[in-house]
């Protein structure tokens, strides 16, 4: 009897219940079968050949794979025992509530070449095993969500996101630099500030030159560095500023500031 093909799939759960993602490396035959959520994911290694309700195709490493609720597809290796990739399952109200959508859309093509999406399911994808490991937040997954999303949205739906308004930050960073402890969603700064996730971002990123989340990580470890230079305990600081713990401040203090923060308390030391 032959032995059966190798197949290994791990899940990444999310902050969200209607989404999560799976590493898969298979030499498995899938037959035709469809899913209720939208499916979207880099072909990391080896090649795929599928058929689906739109055509057949094959994929290459490196390309996008992607599904529409209640779509048939079916998929097997092409030209090697195995192929490895990532998936991200997302429900429908999901996609809509993260990309602003008025409607539902189709995602046209079933497999394609996108670099800049690619990079951005990947990152999503560390995001999320940051995340299920305890050393991830979940404003860093909702960016990461937001960006891939709406990307995905913007070039491969048969709809465009909606029209973004006016956008004020000023509220946004007074928010992420007061509520460190715990800061607001990208759901909340986007609804105050009238537009999608995926629109706030952007913005935020093109008038700050970096995502809220970095805003924040920022303002965080500013925060620390006054708090260290008055004598609070290193622990108390990382506590006080948001951090997950010490050493999840002094990771992020030392590659903002080039120094420790113990360090830091060291230098003001001698100073007393």
């Amino acid at each position: 009897m032959p032995a059966a093909p190798a197949h290994h799939c791990r899940v990444l759960l999310s902050p969200w219940a209607g989404l999560y993602a799976t590493e898969t490396c298979s030499g498995r035959h899938y037959g035709r079968h469809s899913h209720g959520t939208y499916g979207f994911g880099v072909l990391q290694q080896g090649a795929h050949r599928s058929s689906s309700d739109r055509r057949s195709f094959d994929a290459y490493a490196g390309d996008i794979l992607a599904t529409n609720p209640g779509e048939m597809h079916d998929g097997r290796p092409l030209g090697g025992p195995t192929r490895h990739w990532h998936t991200v399952y997302l429900e429908p109200a999901l996609l809509s509530s993260v990309a602003g959508l008025a409607g539902e859309v189709r995602i046209t093509q079933a497999a394609f070449a996108d670099g800049e999406l690619r990079g951005a399911v990947r990152r999503l994808v560390a995001a999320l095993e940051q995340w299920q490991q305890g050393a991830g937040e979940a404003l860093a997954c909702e960016e990461a969500l937001v960006t891939a999303c709406g990307l995905l949205v913007a070039r491969h739906t048969t709809a465009p996101p909606m029209r973004a308004a006016a956008v004020s930050l000023q509220q946004a960073r007074r928010r992420l630099g007061e509520e460190l402890v715990g800061p607001p969603s990208l759901a909340e700064l986007a609804a105050e500030a009238g537009v999608s996730r995926f629109q706030f971002l952007r913005r935020f990123a093109q008038v700050h030159g970096c995502t809220p989340h970095a805003w924040l990580t920022q303002q965080r470890c500013e925060r620390a560095r006054g708090l260290v230079a008055g004598g609070l305990p290193l622990a108390d600081a990382a506590a006080a500023c948001g951090f997950a713990d010490q050493a999840h401040m002094t990771r992020l203090f030392a590659r903002q500031f080039g120094f420790t923060p113990g360090a830091w308390q060291r230098a003001h030391r001698v100073l007393q």
